[in-house]
């Protein structure tokens, strides 16, 4: 686990953050949180931590000093801030803090950003990506995959990523690695395999499968399931019933 200590000077917001985030399931424990900027610098004076969560404008000490005096401890910053001064952003970046979030922080640049500092982190530590905790990821994996079979017609993968509260780049990224496919992969294996399923029914025209896959211009579906199983629509209809296995 690493470490992390929370400071700002709203209490709601800071015991929000510990309170209403799985970090323990990303890797990360709250060690402290505090509400006044003083108390944790004498906290810092005596124990060390991996991440510091920061507000940035606070009474008497904000967020910028703070960043300067931590700057050769080798803890890693966020700043959250309901500001976009230019002085705190040029702060930030002088003192190379890992991120500028914007209150109310979002529950996916949250995550987003933590993920990235956990990978940073383990690679610094040299730790094997076999001993990489699986559960969130393929807990994710599995919510995206509820999702489209029970979507596929109009699944996509921005709202596949508001199901799960990551940003849809992210959501790529381990996606691809934790299952193996691409996400756009995924979805169409499940729209081609429904296709099959409703091509099997004399009721249904080329036409109606194909919309009720998802595809508004039959030819576009013809081309894709052309391309998935190497056979036209037609061609597998006049066909399946010869066919022990799906294609």
């Amino acid at each position: 686990m690493y470490s992390i200590v929370i400071v700002d000077d709203e209490a709601t917001i800071a015991d929000g953050l510990a309170n209403l985030f799985p970090w323990h399931e990303m890797g990360f424990d709250i060690k402290a949180v505090f509400h006044d900027p003083k108390d944790l610098l004498s906290y810092l004076e005596e124990h060390k931590t991996d991440v510091l969560v920061c507000d940035i404008e606070m009474p008497d000490i904000n967020g910028v000093q703070i960043a300067e005096r931590l700057q050769k401890s080798g803890v890693r910053i966020v700043f959250i801030s309901g500001y976009q001064k230019y002085e705190y952003l040029r702060g930030a970046i002088l003192n190379h803090v890992e991120d500028y979030l914007l209150k109310p922080v979002k529950y996916a640049e949250l995550s987003e950003c933590f993920w990235k500092i956990k990978e940073q982190l383990d690679a610094e530590r040299h730790v094997p990506a076999e001993t990489y905790p699986r559960s969130f990821y393929e807990q994710v994996i599995q919510n995206v995959q509820v999702y489209v079979d029970e979507n596929f017609r109009t699944a996509t993968l921005d709202k596949a990523s508001e199901c799960v509260h990551l940003s849809p780049s992210y959501l790529s990224k381990i996606y691809k690695e934790y299952s193996g496919q691409g996400f756009q992969d995924y979805l169409t294996q499940v729209k081609m395999n429904k296709a099959c399923e409703y091509l099997r029914n004399i009721e249904y025209k080329n036409y109606d499968v194909a919309y009720y896959v998802g595809y508004d211009n039959p030819k576009n579906f013809s081309r894709a399931f052309k391309k998935h199983f190497g056979k036209t629509p037609s061609e597998y209809r006049a066909n399946y019933d010869i066919i022990d296995e799906e294609p």
